[in-house]
């Protein structure tokens, strides 16, 4: 091995498909002070057992872009630059099914692929058959195909990524183990491995199946996880030596298997429903390219399930059992983007399909550390989207479910059960008494809906689900009389300091409030002014902020503004989101409610919509916030966690004889879609800045004219009302004009008060022709749509403004 670089600008920790990745596409980048260390060979670990599936299909744009870009990596760009074999083949893949809500969803990923421009078919069954004779049709219902899927030789294509890495100048390290990591005050890495110290402006952890260790070195701890595979690979098959072309990737997602063909065989890859989980807590430091004894026992019945489906399989005998880990998160989906709370450190590994997303995870990361800001959308990704709930219970429960549901459905607003219950509220068990119906919210137990009786469940539905008369009714509740809602999942920060004022006044794209006891919206945005968090701000005093957001932007808006902080003597950020719990008060009865538990003035005068005042309520002292996300009349009471029981059970009492009633987050989508309120994380994203998304109002005149200085506004966002026929839509949908696609969905929902459907959409103004209709494709459904001028709902304001 060459004597070891003292210093190099990245550090990327772990030789497989995604590391390798990396470092190939950061000196396409031009960064060629680039080193990668691993401690086995190149692949080690996952990498050189995959079985090399590649695919478009995903019901996220950020995951297929990244899939698609892997395709065309490995399909063209990587034999052409370095003349390294990669063997891939578009072979093309099908999904089959006897499920209708299966063929929803396939029409749904077929909807999202007009969008992005990716080729999806739904077949029939003698279509299916045409593709792939050797398969039976017993139940099936239909099929969708993805022409330009395929494999590649998972080794081959990474060496063929390292030698693109090494001709762009980048020096990989092979059997070099690090050993120990340790950061210096002004910032770099030291690297210490077995042959040396290597010093790193930044580091990347990419090490895969031993990411948790590397982590640990980082101070992490990360919920990854890894879980057993095996696939079994036929010998010769004379019916599948007899093709003149090869056969497509085939997979029943409702029997959990996949086939792909190898050369004259086949290869059959179940997915058990109850994963096994491998070395959680340590990974064998000697195993590296080793696999585990065959346990056939618990996948035979996924097998003779393929064997029946395509019979062929029955007559091959088995020439090889592979056998070995594959990592998992929460989620099924990997950690890409910085590693909380440290600087100048990443992540790029937890992907149970490195080989998949491997070489498109590559790119996205590359230019997230090169450009200082996210390409695409990076929520789906962005390791900050787990908190310190994710403990080792958790992950554990959580990856066996994520294996267990590889091939499950993707419903909207579905929840699984597993690592659940987290995080609750002191009135968790007061509200399931209630009959909630409980969501997850970042960790949090947050009420989605109440059914009728304690206990209920949400059923899973592409069209109008169990819950959609008991929302409808909260929905009138809240319009009528009054709701009451937890909303303590909101992250929550105070910035204070004689630099409070300063820091916040920089923070976002919108002026800090200017008097005490005034509220306002602020969106902090990436360097290229995509929205990269929403707040909102209430000034309690000139050195005291209270900045309210989302839940699931806890970590990131953590490091945002603690990031921010840095740049001010006096301006201290605490988190103070388990501390406080948050009871929203809803609705035209509201006020009647809350002053007979306070003595404060709640006139419109004196206490006037987006106003702020501490005041005791029930003999609780709250910060009461005059906001409504519903668009209704209507408070936030921010209380002491402790002190949310007592308060609760005062404006139940209370609010008895007026028709208080419970209502949850779906209602809330529906009633803030009815006002056209945007969502973070759904209708605002680094993707499209503020302008774009119809806010200007919230954006200060200098930072206006920089934004349109800076770059074009080629979206502009409109709330859209939908046809009633059909079924409700929900997000990624595609907006046409003139046959022509002219935007995208990214949130909608059916008005319950003013019995439309509504959606919130991007559209393209080069791509709409003056007088041309517009349509929107739900579920493969064309309906027409029209766009409103002005919110449905109280479009002046005057509820609100009570």
């Amino acid at each position: 091995m060459a004597d070891l670089k003292s210093h190099t600008q990245v550090l990327i920790i772990g030789g497989g498909a995604m590391g390798v990745s990396l470092l190939y596409h950061l000196t396409k980048l031009g960064w060629s002070d680039v080193v990668l260390v691993e401690k086995n060979e190149l692949t080690a670990g996952s990498t050189w057992h995959a079985a090399g599936l590649c695919t478009h299909f995903a019901h996220n744009l950020s995951v297929q872009a990244m899939r698609a870009h892997s395709v065309k990596l490995y399909s063209s760009i990587l034999e052409e630059e370095t003349g390294n074999p990669v063997s891939f083949h578009q072979s093309g893949a099908l999904r089959i099914t006897r499920s209708e809500d299966r063929m929803a969803e396939f029409r749904h990923v077929q909807d999202i692929g007009r969008y992005s421009g990716h080729q999806f078919n739904i077949l029939t069954p003698d279509e299916l058959k045409e593709i792939y004779p050797l398969t039976t049709l017993d139940g099936i219902i239909g099929a969708i195909h993805e022409p330009y899927d395929g494999y590649v030789d998972p080794s081959q294509a990474t060496h063929a990524m390292a030698q693109g890495a090494r001709n762009g100048g980048a020096t990989i390290y092979r059997n070099n183990q690090v050993e120990a990591l340790e950061q210096k005050p002004d910032g770099p890495w030291l690297v210490h491995t077995q042959n040396g110290t290597i010093t790193a402006e930044i580091i990347v952890n990419a090490a895969g199946t031993w990411c948790y260790e590397i982590g640990r070195m980082m101070g992490l701890d990360l919920p990854v996880v890894p879980v057993l595979h095996q696939y079994l690979v036929t010998d010769r098959i004379e019916a599948v030596a007899a093709l003149d072309t090869e056969l497509p990737i085939i997979r029943d997602p409702e029997e959990s298997w996949y086939v792909r063909q190898e050369r004259d065989g086949m290869i059959i890859g179940p997915y058990e429903k109850a994963g096994k989980i491998w070395s959680p807590d340590l990974v064998p430091p000697e195993f590296g390219m080793e696999l585990l004894p065959p346990d056939l026992e618990c996948i035979e019945h996924i097998v003779e399930k393929a064997m029946e489906r395509i019979p062929v399989l029955g007559e091959a005998g088995i020439k090889t059992v592979v056998h070995g880990p594959i990592t998992f998160t929460p989620d099924a989906n990997p950690l890409i983007g910085p590693a909380f709370g440290l600087a100048n450190a990443w992540l790029l590994t937890g992907s149970s399909m490195g080989v998949m997303e491997g070489g498109g995870a590559g790119k996205f990361l590359a230019e997230w550390i090169v450009g200082g800001e996210p390409s695409m959308d990076a929520l789906a990704f962005d390791p900050r989207r787990f908190g310190g709930y994710a403990d080792r219970g958790y992950r554990i429960a959580k990856a066996v479910e994520s294996f267990g549901n590889q091939f499950a459905v993707h419903y909207p607003l579905e929840e699984r059960e597993a690592g659940r219950p987290a995080l609750t509220t002191p009135v968790h068990d007061d509200m399931g008494l209630a009959g909630a119906v409980f969501g997850f919210a970042y960790g949090w137990e947050r009420p989605n809906w109440f059914a009728p009786s304690p206990g209920q469940a949400s059923t899973l539905s592409f069209g109008r689900a169990n819950w959609f008369d008991a929302v409808g009714a909260e929905c009138r509740a809240v319009s009528e009389d009054a709701g009451i809602a937890d909303m303590s999942a909101f992250s929550k920060f105070q910035v204070t300091g004689k630099d409070a004022a300063a820091f916040v006044d920089t923070l976002g794209a919108n002026r800090a409030p200017g008097k005490d006891g005034r509220i306002g919206l602020t969106h902090a945005l990436t360097a290229s002014g995509g929205v990269f968090s929403e707040f909102t701000v209430t000034r309690l005093a000139s050195d005291h902020f209270y900045l309210t957001c989302a839940a699931a932007a806890r970590r990131q808006d953590a490091d945002l503004l603690n990031g921010h902080a840095r740049n001010f003597g006096s301006a201290q950020v605490e988190d103070v989101t388990e501390a406080r719990g948050i009871l929203a008060l809803m609705g035209p009865k509201s006020r009647q409610l809350l002053e007979s538990l306070t003595e404060q003035d709640l006139s419109a005068a004196a206490f006037p919509w987006l106003s702020a005042r501490v005041m005791q309520v029930a003999g609780v002292q709250a910060t009461a916030l005059r906001v409504s996300y519903a668009g209704e009349l209507g408070w936030e009471l921010h209380v002491p966690m402790a002190a949310m029981k007592p308060l609760y059970q005062a404006l139940i009492e209370q609010g008895a004889p007026l028709g208080l009633r419970h209502f949850g987050a779906f209602a809330l989508n529906s009633m803030r879609l009815e006002k056209g309120y945007r969502a973070w994380g759904m209708d605002l994203s680094t993707e499209r800045t503020p302008l774009e998304a119809g806010l200007e109002r919230l954006v200060k005149p200098e930072a206006r004219a920089a934004l349109r200085a800076q770059r074009d506004q080629p979206f502009r966002m409109e709330l859209l009302e939908l046809d009633a026929e059909g079924p409700d839509p929900f997000a990624l949908h595609p907006v046409f004009c003139a046959d022509k696609v002219a935007g995208l969905v990214t949130s909608g929902s059916f008005g319950h008060r003013t019995r439309k459907k509504l959606a919130l959409a991007y559209l393209q103004p080069h791509n709409l022709t003056e007088d041309a209709p517009l349509t929107v494709r739900v579920l493969g459904q064309t309906a027409a749509a029209q766009v409103l001028t002005a919110a449905p709902y109280d479009p002046t304001n005057a509820r609100l403004r009570g």
